[in-house]
């Protein structure tokens, strides 16, 4: 089983339930939602339910966010 990438660690899920509450855009806000479990410690597997996707996505939010910060999660970035 491959190891899954980790999320960059300058945030929390705190940070990013913080920033979704603020979000303007309904795709950042799912999908900071979702990476926000992953900081709490829930699988891929549980991310990806909650975000409405397969893992490969979560894979691809996780490098635009890693690569971008919080602006990664929106638009063409996230996909």
């Amino acid at each position: 089983m491959a190891v899954p990438v980790p999320l960059r660690p300058d945030y929390d899920s705190a940070s990013l339930r913080f920033l979704a509450r603020r979000s303007k855009d309904a795709d950042q806000t799912r999908r900071l939602l979702a990476l926000a479990v992953i900081y709490d410690g829930s699988s891929r597997s549980e991310a990806a339910k909650l975000g409405g996707v397969g893992l490969q996505v979560v894979r691809d939010w996780v490098l635009a966010f890693n690569t971008l910060g919080p602006d990664g999660l929106i638009g063409k970035h996230a996909a």
